[in-house]
């Protein structure tokens, strides 16, 4: 909603739209970051700028996820926050309209709108690309949902990323290949709130990963919520597998660095694993979720796949490429989870070895089939079996990063550190890297070589301390 007639603007006088302020508030998945990143692009032909301030928007977007616990409940509560600014921004003739986006969206629909008036649009993660057409409608107190699974591709709807000039895009970037999840694990309420899985055509992304390398991106991260479960039509038109994707997507000029996430077991293929040994574009780093350790656990979760599977992929990575940085998801007190059970992930653990883990206690999702148990676990034994596998996880963790002090290591600086003189940026393995060193250095890929480790970052210096901008095509090659 533009500002009120006392307020003209004016752009209005010369022919183009209005500019209007956005806020886009996003929680959860990389997927919920992409999304909003996308929002933003289709808002600003309509004259949206986006803003860090919410206090100077005329579009508030919430968007959500609802993978957490009692993730619609907190959303009614930013949105309570939010009916206070709107009010007073009301009281100095100021108009500013309400959306809500994403998983929570789509699973609460017309409720949303019902429980809170104060929203006027209420829109799912399949049709964002559709906000411009919604926004122009006129205003109700009934609202708008739109929470349709489209049957065009929301994709071919959205701007090309290197042509806009509303975002500082960094020089790294998410790429969504693939959405949706078709394992229907009891926990989660994904393949209801994203539907089935669906990959986009190679074509597609080529073109997407080019405009992102145009705009300077210099490394993408490739996105689905089965992301190796890709399988979407090639060039040749026949069906890729994501293995083959990567090797294409590394011959895009300027990416120099290729991720993926987040990746189910059943789905890590023979040549998805050959990658990680073979094409120095991919990141020696995989993002696999095992969510538990114990075979009886695991089959209530309807995870596909047992603890002894999981070991052998992780070994055949491994084999690939030894130095690889295998991270995971741990879920600790499923409805039905014993002492032993817990056990035999905690010995999963310690075997493996992560080089780091997210890790949640069980939270009930209603709709799920996990949320209808009986057998649910008091919040008590959650707790502490939380606490035991994070410490666990956090010595690992250290260990993993302690292993890097005095070695050399390929990274690509972003943005200035936390001191005056100070880059940051990330290294193969995904850890923060802070030295000393010149701003001209950021969008570069710089040989550096770790000296010491914090909490979340390790420290290092330049290889080169007069370098000014160097590259390097096999930046995650380790040098002793």
């Amino acid at each position: 909603m533009i500002r009120l007639p006392s307020n003209p603007d004016p752009k209005a006088d010369e022919g183009g739209p209005a500019e209007k302020r956005v806020f886009i508030k996003s929680y959860g998945c990389q997927m919920n970051a992409y999304d909003a990143t996308r929002m933003a692009d289709v808002l600003a032909p309509e004259g949206y700028a986006e803003t860090a301030d919410i206090a100077e928007a005329d579009l508030v977007i919430l968007n959500t996820c609802n993978i957490r616990e009692k993730a619609a409940e907190k959303v009614y509560s930013e949105l309570g926050r939010i009916r206070e600014l709107r009010d007073a921004k009301a009281a100095e003739g100021i108009a500013m309209r309400v959306a809500v986006a994403g998983c929570v969206a789509q699973a609460e629909g017309a409720e949303i709108i019902r429980r809170e008036p104060l929203v006027d649009l209420v829109v799912g993660p399949q049709a964002y690309h559709r906000l411009p057409e919604l926004l122009r409608r006129p205003v109700t107190r009934k609202g708008i949902v739109d929470t349709e699974f489209p049957a065009e591709d929301k994709f071919d709807h959205l701007p090309l990323a290197s042509r806009l000039k509303t975002r500082a895009r960094g020089f790294s970037a998410f790429l969504t290949v693939q959405e949706g999840c078709d394992k229907f694990c009891t926990f989660c309420v994904v393949p209801y709130t994203r539907g089935a899985e669906v990959s986009r055509p190679v074509a597609k992304i080529i073109r997407e990963a080019e405009e992102l390398a145009a705009a300077g991106v210099r490394e993408v991260m490739l996105l689905g919520q089965n992301v190796n479960a890709y399988h979407g039509l090639g060039e040749d038109g026949e069906a890729w597998t994501l293995a083959r994707l990567m090797r294409r997507i590394a011959q895009v000029p300027g990416l120099a660095r290729i991720r993926y996430a987040t990746s189910h077991p059943r789905d890590m293929g023979d040549d998805l694993i050959a990658l990680h040994g073979e094409l120095p574009e991919a990141m020696p780093y995989l993002h696999l979720p095992v969510q538990a350790g114990s075979d009886r656990v695991l089959k209530a979760m309807n995870r596909k796949h047992t603890a002894d599977e999981y070991r052998a992929i992780i070994a055949k990575v491994r084999a690939a490429r030894p130095d690889i940085a295998v991270t995971s998801d741990f879920i600790v007190g499923f409805p039905g989870e014993s002492d032993a059970d817990f056990e035999a992930t905690m010995a999963l653990v310690r075997e493996i070895g992560f080089a780091a883990a997210y890790s949640f206690k069980y939270s009930e999702r209603p709709g799920t089939p996990a949320a209808e148990r009986k057998d649910q676990v008091p919040e008590t034994v959650k707790t502490a079996r939380l606490a035991a596998l994070q410490a666990l996880i956090l010595e690992q963790q250290t260990a993993f990063n302690a292993g890097t002090i005095g070695k050399v290591v390929d990274v690509l600086f972003e943005k200035p550190g936390r001191n005056p003189g100070q880059i940051g940026g990330k290294s193969p393995y995904l850890q923060a890297v802070h030295v000393e060193g010149p701003a001209s250095l950021i969008g570069h890929i710089v040989p550096v070589k770790i000296t010491g480790i914090a909490s979340n970052s390790l420290a290092g210096m330049l290889v080169r301390p007069d370098i000014r901008s160097s590259e390097s095509k096999r930046f995650n090659s380790i040098v002793a």
